[in-house]
Protein backbone atom coordinates (compact mmCIF):
# COMPACT_ATOMS: atom_id res chain seq x y z
CA UNK A 1 0.00 0.00 0.00
CA UNK A 2 3.39 2.16 0.64
CA UNK A 3 3.42 2.76 -2.95
CA UNK A 4 -0.04 3.67 -3.72
CA UNK A 5 0.55 6.27 -1.25
CA UNK A 6 3.54 7.27 -2.64
CA UNK A 7 1.47 8.07 -6.18
CA UNK A 8 -1.26 9.73 -4.57
CA UNK A 9 1.53 12.18 -2.79
CA UNK A 10 3.71 12.55 -6.05
CA UNK A 11 -0.14 13.31 -8.07
CA UNK A 12 -0.99 15.87 -5.10
CA UNK A 13 2.51 17.70 -5.05
CA UNK A 14 2.40 17.56 -8.79
CA UNK A 15 -1.30 19.33 -9.06
CA UNK A 16 0.10 21.59 -6.37
CA UNK A 17 2.67 22.98 -8.11
CA UNK A 18 1.20 23.04 -11.19
CA UNK A 19 -1.72 25.18 -10.16
CA UNK A 20 1.20 27.19 -8.14
CA UNK A 21 2.18 28.24 -11.56
CA UNK A 22 -1.58 29.62 -12.09
CA UNK A 23 -2.34 31.09 -8.93
CA UNK A 24 -0.76 34.71 -9.23
CA UNK A 25 1.44 34.73 -5.90
CA UNK A 26 -2.08 33.61 -3.95
CA UNK A 27 -4.24 35.91 -5.97
CA UNK A 28 -6.79 33.80 -7.63
CA UNK A 29 -8.82 32.07 -5.34
CA UNK A 30 -9.40 28.38 -7.93
CA UNK A 31 -5.59 27.79 -8.54
CA UNK A 32 -4.59 29.08 -4.77
CA UNK A 33 -7.22 26.29 -3.06
CA UNK A 34 -5.66 23.79 -5.28
CA UNK A 35 -2.05 24.34 -4.08
CA UNK A 36 -3.07 24.46 -0.40
CA UNK A 37 -5.18 20.91 -0.94
CA UNK A 38 -2.35 19.28 -3.27
CA UNK A 39 0.20 20.42 -0.92
CA UNK A 40 -1.81 19.24 2.43
CA UNK A 41 -2.94 16.17 0.32
CA UNK A 42 0.93 15.55 -0.91
CA UNK A 43 2.28 15.67 3.14
CA UNK A 44 -0.92 13.34 3.93
CA UNK A 45 0.15 10.72 1.65
CA UNK A 46 3.58 10.87 1.91
CA UNK A 47 3.46 10.54 5.87
CA UNK A 48 1.84 7.27 5.13
CA UNK A 49 4.30 6.57 3.05
CA UNK A 50 7.13 6.59 5.61
CA UNK A 51 5.24 3.85 7.78
CA UNK A 52 6.27 1.28 5.12
CA UNK A 53 8.56 2.98 2.94
CA UNK A 54 12.48 4.14 4.21
CA UNK A 55 12.41 8.31 4.20
CA UNK A 56 15.15 8.57 1.70
CA UNK A 57 13.90 6.10 -0.61
CA UNK A 58 10.26 7.23 -0.24
CA UNK A 59 11.68 11.15 -0.77
CA UNK A 60 14.15 9.84 -3.97
CA UNK A 61 11.18 8.61 -5.41
CA UNK A 62 8.75 11.71 -4.59
CA UNK A 63 11.46 14.25 -5.92
CA UNK A 64 12.81 12.55 -8.72
CA UNK A 65 9.31 11.83 -10.24
CA UNK A 66 7.47 14.68 -9.05
CA UNK A 67 10.24 16.54 -10.91
CA UNK A 68 9.69 14.91 -14.03
CA UNK A 69 5.92 15.39 -13.93
CA UNK A 70 6.04 19.04 -13.39
CA UNK A 71 8.43 19.56 -16.43
CA UNK A 72 5.95 17.76 -18.39
CA UNK A 73 3.02 19.84 -16.71
CA UNK A 74 5.25 22.80 -17.65
CA UNK A 75 5.66 21.82 -21.04
CA UNK A 76 1.71 21.18 -21.83
CA UNK A 77 0.22 23.99 -19.47
CA UNK A 78 2.64 27.01 -19.71
CA UNK A 79 4.45 25.96 -23.12
CA UNK A 80 7.71 26.20 -20.79
CA UNK A 81 9.92 23.15 -22.76
CA UNK A 82 12.89 21.92 -21.42
CA UNK A 83 15.82 22.30 -23.49
CA UNK A 84 18.14 19.36 -23.80
CA UNK A 85 20.67 19.63 -20.98
CA UNK A 86 17.38 19.84 -19.06
CA UNK A 87 15.69 16.73 -20.21
CA UNK A 88 19.14 15.03 -20.01
CA UNK A 89 19.05 15.63 -16.42
CA UNK A 90 15.52 15.13 -15.74
CA UNK A 91 16.65 11.48 -17.28
CA UNK A 92 19.63 11.08 -14.88
CA UNK A 93 17.23 11.80 -12.36
CA UNK A 94 15.02 9.34 -13.50
CA UNK A 95 18.16 6.73 -14.03
CA UNK A 96 18.58 7.40 -10.47
CA UNK A 97 15.19 6.72 -9.38
CA UNK A 98 15.31 3.26 -11.02
CA UNK A 99 18.87 1.82 -9.49
CA UNK A 100 17.68 2.55 -6.35
CA UNK A 101 14.18 0.71 -6.97
CA UNK A 102 16.09 -2.05 -8.77
CA UNK A 103 19.24 -2.45 -6.81
CA UNK A 104 18.71 -1.11 -3.32
CA UNK A 105 18.98 -3.49 -0.53
CA UNK A 106 17.11 -0.43 1.58
CA UNK A 107 13.39 -0.44 -0.77
CA UNK A 108 10.89 -2.55 1.00
CA UNK A 109 8.93 -4.61 -1.66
Amino acid sequence: MGYVYLALAIIAEVLGTTALQACDGFTKVLPSSIVVTGYGLAFYFLSLVLKTIPMGIAYAIWAGVGIVLIGIAGAIFFKQIPDIPAMIGMGLIVSGVAVINVFSKTVSH
